[in-house]
């Protein structure tokens, strides 16, 4: 018997959506449905000093507006310590976990190995600390796991085909904080695994996250999920959207605009539909399909921005 498809929205309850949130939102809500499948809806609150439950609630509010109803409601990373805890053990039974000292400027130093992009490659810097050496220290490590040299290919939805050595590309990576957080790559798969998810939909920066995801998936048995990592979204003079200058954010959209318009105007930049025009979630459903949408960079039309 086949499984039920299911997507999941996670929103970070830091401020109000954007435009590329709710396009995100969008594309996972389309995609899952499509399939006759279910949403889940979840709140990425790890991180309490940046999130409020009154924004969780503004976001809710929100994707009723747009008519992205989900189907359930998993309970917030904030109320999940306990459940990683048990996720963080499996990794320390398996000897896979060290504690790492290294400062940020370290990390980034000139001398530090570095991807084209400016990301850092972690050189393995505190994996093989004696006793001795870690009691030097005077302050509390971050936990890195370690990694293999092993290639993980991912076959996405919209981006194609994304490679990436753990070892190489990556490095060991954090799974928990110094001062105790557990960080976005284990709490979203152990999330995720928990939650059944089998499709998960998200922006593309997020695409270099999902090799260190499937590595930690196999080392907690979750299957993978089908990835499909929609692009950035550019205003029409191609300057990139973002959260921190409050570009489009549905306060904004939401005196302006219908929901039906807004949801055509994405979809009609995304390419799903061939012109722009009001259309609701439900109605345009029945018209998605991967194939049509754009792998890259989306540029806004006018519309928009007409009066901003």
């Amino acid at each position: 018997m086949d499984q039920t498809p299911v997507g999941r929205f996670a929103p970070t309850p830091s401020g109000r959506m954007h435009l590329g949130n709710v396009f995100a939102a969008l594309v996972a809500w389309l995609s899952v449905k499509s399939q006759n499948g279910q949403l889940v809806l979840r709140m990425e609150d790890i991180d309490t000093q940046r999130t409020s439950a009154e924004y969780a609630e503004i976001l809710r509010d929100d994707l009723r507006w747009l008519g992205l109803i989900w189907d359930e409601e998993t309970p917030a990373q904030s109320t999940r310590s306990a459940v990683y805890d048990r996720y963080f053990s499996i990794l320390e039974e398996k000897g896979l976990l060290f504690p790492c000292y290294c400062t940020r400027s370290q990390l980034h130093s000139v001398n530090a190995p570095h991807l084209s992009d400016g990301t850092y490659v972690y050189p393995g810097t505190c994996r093989n600390l004696t006793d001795t050496q870690k009691a030097a220290f005077q302050r509390a490590p971050a936990w890195r796991v370690q990694v293999p040299d092993r290639e993980y290919r991912v076959n996405d939805l919209c981006q194609g085909i994304y490679r990436e050595n753990l070892l190489t590309d990556c490095g060991d990576f954090v799974v928990r904080r110094a001062d105790g957080v557990y960080v976005y790559q284990l709490a979203v798969t152990v999330d995720d695994g928990e939650a059944g998810v089998t499709e998960v939909v998200r922006g593309q920066d997020l695409l270099s996250s999902a090799p260190r995801q499937m590595y930690l998936q196999e080392l907690f048995g979750f299957p993978h999920p089908q990835y499909g990592h929609v692009p950035m979204l550019l205003a029409p003079d191609g300057r990139r959207l973002s959260k921190r200058d409050r570009d489009l954010d549905l306060g904004y959209l939401r005196q302006r605009l219908s929901p039906e318009q807004l949801i055509g105007t994405l979809a009609y930049c995304a390419g799903i539909i061939d012109r722009e025009e009001a259309i609701s979630a439900r109605e345009l459903a029945t018209q998605f399909s991967w194939d049509k949408l754009k792998g890259d960079a989306i540029i806004m039309t006018d519309t928009l921005f007409a009066d901003k």
